[in-house]
């Protein structure tokens, strides 16, 4: 059986089951590791949402202190927004439709001035645009919000004047006179004194693995079913050509038995 797999036609149907394999175990590694990040961002959700707040100095005193396993700390700071920066983030879901996040620049009494997203309003009669934007409270707040990193800027998608496609803190940058912290914004949980109106602030999300456990496994199934394929039907090969299996071929009637006795009498 092992001449027959050093023949040309076999060397290449060995050539393209290893093909197959490896790019299917590839697509199953690649799987494993979505599953892999998805587990870890439970994980922090869990480790980090429910924390008593810092003092959001913490993150500001040093550049670079925030690092992505600082996402949905709790954080509180006391100083003023600056609403006549205010930018509207485009193509926000929440609850089956659709609106706009309410980023507002706030200054803390440290002097950093950070993003803030205040929450979520719909989208009005004219579908670019909210029917109305409550304006953040003006005088001293205290606020209490949680990290999040900017969001990857979203090449070819524009926005009207005043929005933005995605919360892009370099673009929102451009956007404001104020040397705003790039490295994460808030999103807003509460504000004291409590405004009469107000975005509809974040919700807690709900995070789940997806099925990247079981197209893990199913690609590495079909890699492995791709070795026993060519095994099965080379040893079926291998069989006929040693006349272990009869080859497939006309069945005799029973007529043409009685003429073969005949013909030998």
């Amino acid at each position: 059986m092992f001449r027959l797999i050093l023949t040309g036609r076999w060397l290449g149907y060995l050539v393209l089951t290893i093909v197959f394999s490896v790019v299917a175990s590839m697509f199953g590694v690649w799987q494993w590791d979505r599953r892999e990040q998805a587990v870890s961002a439970i994980e922090k959700l869990d480790r980090n949402y429910d924390r008593a707040p810092e003092p959001l100095e913490n993150f500001t005193a040093l550049p670079g202190t925030f690092s992505r396993d600082d996402e949905w700390v709790p954080v509180t700071a006391t100083g003023v927004y600056a609403p006549d920066e205010q930018v509207l983030i485009r193509t926000r879901p929440r609850g089956g439709q659709v609106g706009f996040d309410v980023m507002v620049p706030f200054r803390t009494d440290q002097g950093a001035i950070v993003m803030v997203n205040r929450g979520w309003v719909p989208t009005g009669a004219a579908s670019d645009f909210p029917d109305v934007v409550p304006l953040a409270p003006t005088g001293t707040v205290t606020l209490v919000g949680r990290l999040k990193p900017g969001e990857p800027t979203l090449v070819g998608r524009g926005a009207p004047e005043g929005q933005l496609p995605s919360i892009d803190l370099r673009a929102l940058q451009a956007l404001t006179p104020y040397a705003i912290v790039e490295g994460f914004y808030v999103s807003l949980q509460s504000e004291s004194p409590r405004p009469a109106s107000a975005p509809l602030v974040a919700l807690r999300p709900v995070l789940g693995e997806g099925p990247h456990l079981s197209y893990t496994l199913q690609w590495f199934v079909f890699a492995l079913m791709a070795f026993l394929a060519f095994f099965w039907l080379l040893r079926q090969e291998y069989r006929v050509s040693q006349g272990y299996v009869p080859t497939l071929g006309k069945t005799k009637s029973d007529s043409d038995e009685e003429d073969a006795l005949l013909d030998q009498s």
